[in-house]
């Protein structure tokens, strides 16, 4: 079942003593060389606030002053870091919430991870204990936290203060695996600037959902990278992102534990569900959050937004090169991104002719040639030409040779030519020094945005047009009423209560879909080749055969499937080759007969199916449906139900839409018709998610006029359970 109940998301006041502290008790503290317990006091030497020691070896640690416990500090800490063993944590966790502290963070491991009942226990008190005592606690299992506003690196991690210090800017990373986050904060190192560094580890009280809640009210937090492996609660997930979005901040989201075997690590890692990527993906989509797949491009991609956070000016993409190769490898990138590349203006073409030689390419791309970068005042000339031109909302510099006399020199120039516009600037570094000279120069600008991949960068700018875009039609009229009656849920319970498996018949099944409003072919079950025979002579020729069963759900693998029959005599020597087939290649079914069916036209086949997710609930795919299903996998999923728009943007999404909109001249299908039935569908599977737990309707024919579903397949969870 979905697992969608749970609390709220905490609120920024909830989480602010523990994110955003002014007292801090490391309990733990030490001298020892490489202890947790040294490297967290070391971490706080840049610390704004006050910071105590606690342990009864010690008056003084890191030149802060040391108590015997918690019960002896002259003041409420803020946030108690707990640096002791796994059986200790549960007392100090008792006595941090005596004096009056606002939150905690747990190093220590042994918890859920361990996938033990002794670890599960002891994680399971860990969470009474903070909905007991209202103290937030972040962990176990939790490398910690940084605020780097307030020096506040809150961790274990080597020499994260030092690193941190001073790289003060508005990307927040949240993150389930502590050291995956901090290979992402390491970006500080080359100069992209972060507000903050938030761990959840095992999530006994606090995770990311809350933290992205926090960061969606936190000022100095203006973009969000949240990377997990799972949620245990979809709905709270959903919640977190909304506020992201409703704040106007984008929610940049990497997902691990995809694969089946990854999926397992991710379980033994912090003893989360991971559950199916495709539903993650939906419901970022849902939320108005930003999913990314390749974990390299995160923090570019965050900078990206970062540095533009007022969108496109304009549509068009200009790519300004002084190799031609490069600029041809980037235009391949920004059209396998469907970027617009467009022609330059006539004011612009004019500017560039004055300095570019006659042997240069003054295009889109261009090719400005060597010839160009002699001077610096004739590469500004250039860049000021391409950022002025007002078809041109992003332009994108490849950097090809890498020295201290050219990329040394361009980058100030770049950074120059960003500051005096409000045009997104982004340089692409093609070389394989990758922190060669400019390089931290561009990586630290507020304005410029440097990617080391052409297809990031183009990626990049894709997901900022489409997020902006998405957010400019948030005003615009949007069908979002229901099709289907509300009533319809009634019948369709009633036909599931006759089930008497937990796999509908195909009949069973397709008269679910008929009371959404779907079209079926008519049909009627005969129990011999004759009566077959008499069932196609009263729908007319041609009919289909198919058999019916509902132990085979596969019917083509057993030979039951028979297509434009066109006589009595065709019927029954179809007929009695199935029921023969299914005998003999599923000899422990049982075997109703053969199904009768009106031939449909021939069309457009269609999937559409659906499931219900452990954390998000019923969600419905749709794409390219028959036989090529597997082979194609060109297929949209979004969370159910959707309404009109939804629907039609998720056929817009794929490859089979060429198809639907007509190819070489052919006229089309009728793909209204498939939004109202995508549509319908998703409220079916809306409505009846408590005991579904599969459907899937493979082909529907979408023809040139209507779409019916030719095939359909209904799977419940328990039949008894159908309440009407």
């Amino acid at each position: 079942m979905t697992q969608t109940s749970g609390r709220d998301v905490f609120s920024r006041d909830d989480l602010e003593r523990l994110i955003n502290p002014e007292v801090i008790a490391v309990v733990g503290a030490s001298a020892t060389p490489g202890g947790f317990g040294k490297r967290t006091m070391e971490n706080l030497n840049g610390f704004t606030g006050r910071v105590y020691g606690v342990n009864p070896r010690y008056d003084t640690v890191e030149g802060r002053p040391c108590v015997p416990t918690l019960l002896d500090l002259p003041e409420a800490p803020d946030c108690v870091i707990v640096c002791v063993a796994q059986h200790l944590v549960l007392q100090t966790l008792e006595d941090a919430a005596k004096i009056g502290a606002g939150g905690a963070i747990v190093y220590a491991s042994g918890f859920s991870e361990t996938g033990q009942e002794h670890g599960i226990a002891a994680q399971e008190a860990i969470a009474e204990l903070s909905q007991r005592t209202g103290l937030r606690v972040a962990g176990p299992n939790c490398v910690g936290l940084i605020n780097v506003a307030s020096g506040g690196a809150m961790n274990f991690m080597t020499d994260s203060g030092a690193i941190t210090a001073g790289a003060a800017g508005g990307i927040a990373i949240v993150s389930q695996s502590g050291a995956l986050g901090y290979t992402v904060l390491q970006a500080v190192q080359r100069g992209v600037g972060v507000s903050h560094y938030l761990a959840s580890g095992n999530s006994a009280d606090v995770d990311v959902c809350d933290y992205i809640a926090y960061l969606a009210d936190e000022p100095s937090a203006e973009v969000i990278i949240c990377l997990m492996e799972g949620v245990k609660c979809g709905e709270r997930f959903m919640q977190a992102a909304r506020l992201a979005d409703a704040a106007g901040k984008p929610l940049i989201v990497y997902k691990a534990g995809n694969g089946e075997k990854s999926g397992l690590a991710a379980m033994s890692h912090t003893g989360t569900l991971t559950g199916s990527t495709a539903a993650y993906e939906a419901a970022c989509e849902r939320a108005g959050a930003i999913w990314v797949d390749d974990l390299e491009a995160l923090t570019e991609i965050a900078s990206f937004f970062a540095k533009n956070p007022q969108g496109p000016t304009a549509p068009g993409v200009g790519i300004m090169s002084t190799s031609g190769g490069a600029g041809v490898i980037n235009a391949d990138k920004a059209e396998d991104n469907h970027l617009d590349l467009p022609s330059l203006q006539e004011s612009t073409r004019n500017a560039l002719t004055e300095v570019v030689p006659a042997y240069g390419s003054i295009g889109n791309p261009a090719d400005l040639t060597a010839e160009v970068l002699k001077d610096a005042a004739t590469f500004s000339h250039c860049l000021d030409a391409f950022t002025a031109d007002p078809g041109l909302g992003a332009v994108v510099v490849p950097l090809v040779f890498v020295h201290e006399t050219t990329t040394g020199v361009r980058a100030p120039l770049l950074s120059e030519a960003g500051a005096r516009t409000e045009t997104a600037v982004a340089a692409v570094w093609m070389n394989e020094w990758l922190e060669g000279p400019g390089s931290r120069i561009l990586d630290g600008d507020p304005k410029i945005t440097l990617f080391r991949s052409a297809a990031r960068c183009m990626r990049a700018i894709r997901l900022w047009q489409d997020w902006h875009a998405r957010r400019r039609s948030l005003g615009s009229p949007r069908h979002t009423e229901r099709i289907s009656d509300p009533q319809t849920a009634a019948t369709a319970r009633g036909i599931l209560a006759t089930a008497g498996s937990s796999a509908l018949t195909e009949q069973q099944a397709k008269a679910v879909l008929s009371a959404y409003g779907i079209a079926v072919p008519q049909e009627a079950v005969a129990i011999t080749p004759e009566e077959a025979a008499g069932f196609a002579d009263r729908f007319g020729y041609p009919v289909v055969l198919k058999i019916a069963s509902t132990d085979i759900q596969h019917k083509t693998e057993v030979g039951g499937v028979r297509l434009n029959l066109g006589s009595a005599d065709e019927v029954r020597v179809a007929a009695t080759e199935i029921l023969d087939n299914a005998r003999l290649l599923a000899p422990t079914a049982r075997i109703d007969g053969v199904s009768v069916q009106t031939m449909i036209g021939a069309g457009a086949e269609v999937l559409l199916g659906a499931q219900i997710d452990p954390q998000f609930g019923p969600m419905i795919t749709v794409g390219s449906g028959g036989i090529f299903v597997e082979l194609l996998r060109d297929v949209s999923t979004q969370l159910a139900p959707v309404t009109v728009d939804t629907a039609r943007r998720a056929i817009e999404s794929l490859r089979l839409h060429k198809i639907l909109t007509g190819l070489r001249g052919d006229p089309g299908y009728d793909i209204d018709a498939l939004v109202d039935a995508v549509a319908r569908f998703s409220e079916m599977v809306g409505d009846l998610a408590d005991v579904l737990t599969e459907v899937d309707v493979n082909p529907l024919i979408v023809g040139r006029t209507g779409a019916i579903a030719a095939d359909a397949l209904v799977v419940m969870e328990h039949p008894a359970a159908v309440t009407v």
